[in-house]
């Protein structure tokens, strides 16, 4: 087993159309030590055009980083990691058994791997027999049902296959992004283990972080959707951990600013596989101004917005 020592309670997820350079950056610069890359589909590593090889774009102040893999096969994805390492150096490589997307299920990628620990074995035995890096896994509590002895039994097995830390969300496949996150799922994973457990779930504040931290005894977060928006929750969440004290929200001045500073980088490293960028940048604005007063009026300028400077324009005005 390959040692992985992560130096940051709370760590940015390799959000798909999300995690791309610009939000990272915005995200260390609000106090997020490690992020990751953007979800890796296998077969478009080994297969797909290079544009799709964007996700991979980074910077020196982009460090450090770790890359994730999605894949249902053990030989393409070990193709599709030694490509991945020969576009980028990441600190480890995580292996996807969590996604929750039919289309990915279906292919029997992902949370599928649950269902199919012997493939998850085989997955992660390639990787780490044949990589010099460390390999970590993603997981979810269950499939349809959260079973502890089972889900107990993968990550005991992730482990001896030399796994050398899990990211673990609360919740089963079923039940993907909603309802309550079962803490008692994270917290037998990190009972049953002896390398790092993070937990995932809901993390949209520092008190939920802390929360997970006291409730699963887990080392550090995962921090997805509690970021879209809202990148301060990393200094925030290192505040409260440190000293119990709340560090302010940022006001709708400091959230439009922000929100330039963003759209701001992602003109500035345009990415070829963006085949809408102006599409992808109102997207990104919408999430900035939900929590305003009259966000629905804003909402309409910034989706009528047709182009990077009439955006910027929009969110001068609000």
């Amino acid at each position: 087993m390959r040692k992985l020592k992560i130096d940051t309670k709370a760590v940015l997820s390799p959000l798909s159309g999300v995690s791309d350079l610009s939000f990272r950056l915005i995200c260390r610069e609000q106090g997020a030590k490690l992020c990751f890359f953007e979800m890796a589909d296998a077969n478009m590593l080994t297969h797909a055009a290079s544009k799709n090889r964007d996700i991979f774009k980074t910077t020196p102040e982009d460090q450090p980083i770790a890359a994730q893999i999605l894949g249902a096969d053990p030989d393409v994805t070990l193709a599709a990691a030694e490509k991945l390492l020969e576009l980028t150096k990441p600190q480890f490589l995580d292996i996807n058994a969590a996604c929750p997307a039919k289309k990915v299920v279906k292919k029997k990628a992902g949370a599928h791997l649950i269902r199919e620990p012997k493939v998850l074995e085989a997955i992660i035995k390639k990787l780490t027999d044949n990589l010099s890096l460390p390999i970590t896994v993603k997981l979810r509590i269950g499939y349809n049902t959260y079973n502890e002895e089972a889900i107990r039994e993968i990550a005991m097995r992730c482990e001896g296959e030399g796994v050398a830390a899990l990211f673990v969300h609360g919740r089963t496949w079923k039940h993907a992004y909603c309802g309550e996150v079962t803490y008692e799922g994270i917290k037998a994973i990190k009972e049953a283990v002896k390398i790092p457990v993070y937990g995932s779930g809901s993390v949209f504040s520092p008190e939920l972080a802390k929360k997970m931290l006291d409730e699963t005894g887990c080392d550090g977060v995962v921090v997805a959707r509690g970021a879209m928006g809202n990148p301060w929750i990393f200094k925030r969440i290192e505040e409260y951990l440190k000293s119990g004290q709340l560090l302010p929200e940022p006001t709708p001045k400091e959230r439009m600013a922000m929100c330039k500073r963003h759209l701001s980088y992602m003109e500035k490293y345009k990415e070829s596989r963006l085949t809408n960028k102006i599409g992808w940048m109102r997207r990104i604005a919408i999430y900035y101004i939900k929590s305003l007063h009259n966000a629905t009026s804003f909402r309409h300028q910034v989706t009528s917005a047709k182009s990077y400077d009439e955006l910027m324009g929009v969110v001068d005005k609000i």
